[in-house]
Parts: C-alpha cells; structure tokens; sequence
C-alpha cells in the first residue's frame, strides 16, 4: 500500500485535486507533487509505527471539512492525516533531516520544501490548521544554474532526423519543428487542438499555467511541417474537429507528455546528440536565440508566457556568458600576460 499511499489518504488526494482542476498544474508536476508527499506520508507510518487505514482516514478528512480538529477520546494523534495536521516546525525539521540522509542535491532539496509549504499553506486556508509550520522553515540556498541551450547547428539536426513520409514521422518533425519555432512547453504542446492553429496568421494558440491563453506566432519552417502533418492527417482520413488534440498517438488519442519525452530521446540517440537534452532544452535554446539575435527581453517573456521579466532575464546571463566567452577567445587583450 505504502507505493501509492498519497492516493488513499484524502487530505493527500484533495490537495492533488486542487493541484490540477483549480491551480491548472499539468499531470507530470502533479505526479511530482505526490512523489514528494508519498515520502512525508511514508515516512510518518514509520515513525509512528503506523498502518494505512483508509475508513480511518477518510473520517478524519470528512471531520476536517466539517471544521473538527480534534476527536473526543483520542490522547494523541491517531491517522496519518493526524499527524499531518498536528505537526509542528520540529516535526517536519525532523523529516527534512530524514531526507537530507539520502544527499539529495540542493535543488530536489528544495522542490520537496517547496511541496511541503505548498501542502500547508492549502491546509491553513481550509482551516484544517491553525498555523504554518513551515513559515519558519528556510529553503536552502542553491548555485544559480544557467539554462542548458544548444547551438543552431545541433538543432538543425534533431529536427532533421524524424522521417516525414510516414504519420508518425510527419507527426514527430511537426512537434520537434514546434518545440523550437515557439518555445512552447511539452505540457503545452499536447494541449494543442486543431481549432488553436491559424494556418493564414501563421500562429498558434496556447493555453498555458493557470490556464492563460497566449498567441505565439509559428515560424515558416514549423508552419511547413505542421501543414505537411495536417495533410498526412486528412490522407488517412483521422478527424480534425476544432476540439480535437492536434499531436496524437497510434491509437488517435492526445499524446501524452511523457511519449513527446520518450521520442526527443529516441531521435537525440539517432543523430548522436547528447541525451541529456529534453524538451525543455529546445524551450531555452529558443530564448537564448531569439535575445542572441537582438529579441527585446519582453517580447521573450510574452512568448514565454513568464508571469515574472525576472524569470526570463536568466537567459539574458547566458546571452552574456556566450558574449564573454567569445571576448576572452577573440580580443588579444582579454587574458591577462
């Protein structure tokens, strides 16, 4: 039971929800979220020599909305949604030290605090806590990484290497060629319906977090290749209602974000290109390019779709780490003699 445990704990399974239907997150970070919440949950059964008793925890949920915060008779906490909502600031230091025993790097260190505030501060606003025990803790401080981008040269040949004679090549070119020319997300991209591309404005419509929509223009080549697979497409007769998802599997549902993962790794292995490079990677080759090129730092937000310029200004560091690593290369006075 303890390998899915989040998904029979109801306070656990309610935030989730929350996660997805009201705060719009994609699937993959609500997976992200339970993965961290499973290891709190799991690791308080161990603590107090517990046993999932889903009745037990599904009363107390029920007791919690109705805004009973404890239960006559009990001395202590008796569930896991007990202790969830009767721990203190040392009680989750006391996880968090659980967790650094496993070295976990400063970043994952920080994405599992960052569950855990997240968690706790749904809690407080459902009144299921009368305070945060997570305000007075801290998230440590991280090296400031810069985005991994890749040069134009090595673009060219991941987008050249699926086979656009078949449905399923023309599909992969269409996204790859998508991924770059818009620098789109994945979980963006398999949300695309046929309604949201206008062949004539050479655009494409984009519902991104929170469910904001953003029109992105699509570039000339990526417009060619998604023609190419819309005409492929209509050849073996699959539907292309508006309402219909536009990247679709053999069996003619949405693709998933993971198979868009799955294949980007299986053409990076073909055209000997580093493995490491995902999805993502296109997204930030796309902003490093556009502001190498003279792009203004806004209109990158807005394509983006970044609610904050500072989070788009971390590529104007790249940008100016490329222009310094040219300068040291090229100026006779840039090393000191």
């Amino acid at each position: 039971m303890n390998k899915n445990i989040e998904q029979h704990v109801p306070i656990v399974t309610a935030f989730l929800s929350y996660l997805l239907e009201e705060r719009a997150f994609s699937e993959y970070t609500g997976r992200c979220y339970g993965v961290d919440l499973r290891q709190y949950l799991v690791w308080i059964t161990e603590e107090q020599n517990l046993t999932l008793d889903v009745p037990s925890e599904s009363a107390a949920w029920q007791r919690y909305l109705q805004g009973e915060k404890e239960v006559a008779g009990h001395v202590g906490p008796e569930t896991i949604s007990e202790h969830i909502v009767s721990a203190d600031t040392e009680y989750l230091r006391s996880f968090l030290a659980y967790l650094a025993e496993s070295n976990y790097s400063p970043a994952t260190m920080a994405r599992k605090i960052a569950t855990l505030r997240s968690f706790y501060r749904w809690l407080e606003r459902n009144n299921c806590i009368d305070s945060n025990p997570m305000t007075l803790i801290r998230t440590p401080r991280q090296k400031k990484r810069l985005p991994k981008a890749i040069d134009v040269e090595q673009v060219e040949k991941l987008l050249s290497a699926p086979n656009d004679k078949t449905l399923l090549g023309a599909r992969d070119r269409a996204i790859l060629e998508t991924l770059y020319s818009t620098g789109i997300r994945v979980s963006e991209l398999v949300g695309i319906n046929f309604g949201d591309i206008d062949e004539t404005g050479q655009a494409i419509v984009i519902r991104g977090k929170g469910r904001k929509e953003r029109i992105v223009p699509l570039g000339t080549h990526a417009m060619a290749s998604v023609g190419h697979y819309l005409e492929v497409l209509q050849q073996n007769q699959i539907s292309n209602d508006n309402d219909s998802p536009l990247f679709i599997n053999k069996h003619s549902t949405r693709l998933s974000t993971r198979s868009v993962r799955r294949k980007v790794s299986k053409y990076l292995e073909q055209v000997g290109l580093d493995p490491s490079i995902s999805p993502h990677t296109l997204r930030h080759s796309f902003a490093t390019h556009l502001l190498d090129n003279g792009a203004d730092l806004r209109s990158v937000q807005e394509l983006l779709g970044h609610q904050s310029l500072s989070t788009t200004q971390v590529y104007t560091h790249l940008t100016t780490k490329r222009m310094r690593e040219s300068y040291d290369q090229a100026h006779p006075r840039a090393e000191a003699g």
